[in-house]
């Protein structure tokens, strides 16, 4: 009984050290990651607004917005969300914007339904949990919510 005792005491002080140490590494790589995904497209849709505009009119199918409007908010959110999810700032806010950003995307684009390879609705559907693990479990240490919290005294 002793032995199982010591097993599971071994067990949970590294449970302990890997939330130490290794919890807030993984919580900015995750940020990092989706928001890059995020960014790539916004740059994309920036870089070519006609084309941007023509898919939010032919392909896309936005309820209650029209095309000009979804394209505009949609290419905001791609551009700026990331960049505050990356450094951390209003972070859970970031994760929650960009997680109806990929609701949107999902439910406006029907095609990705019906894709033979499966991939691109997969994509969303990881981007989603990870997104909700982040507005869920915040940034991490590693960011400027972190910061600004101690230092304006928030968690006293």
């Amino acid at each position: 009984m002793k032995m199982i005792l010591n097993w599971f005491q071994r067990y949970w002080w590294l449970e302990k050290q890997i939330q130490v140490y290794l919890k807030d590494l993984v919580m900015t790589l995750v940020r990092v990651y989706v928001a890059w995904q995020f960014f790539r497209s916004g740059l994309v849709k920036f870089e070519d607004w006609q084309s941007t505009v023509s898919l939010f009119v032919d392909e896309y199918h936005v309820p209650v917005l029209s095309p000009e409007i979804a394209a505009l908010i949609g290419t905001a959110g791609e551009l700026i969300l990331p960049i505050l999810l990356v450094v951390g700032l209003v972070s859970r806010f970031s994760a929650l914007g960009l997680f109806v950003l990929n609701l949107v995307a999902i439910m406006s684009y029907p095609i990705l339904w019906t894709l033979d390879c499966p991939a691109a609705l997969n994509d969303h559907f990881y981007w989603g949990v990870l997104l909700a693990v982040l507005f869920v479990g915040g940034a991490g240490k590693w960011s400027l919510d972190t910061y600004f919290m101690h230092r304006w005294g928030v968690n006293k």
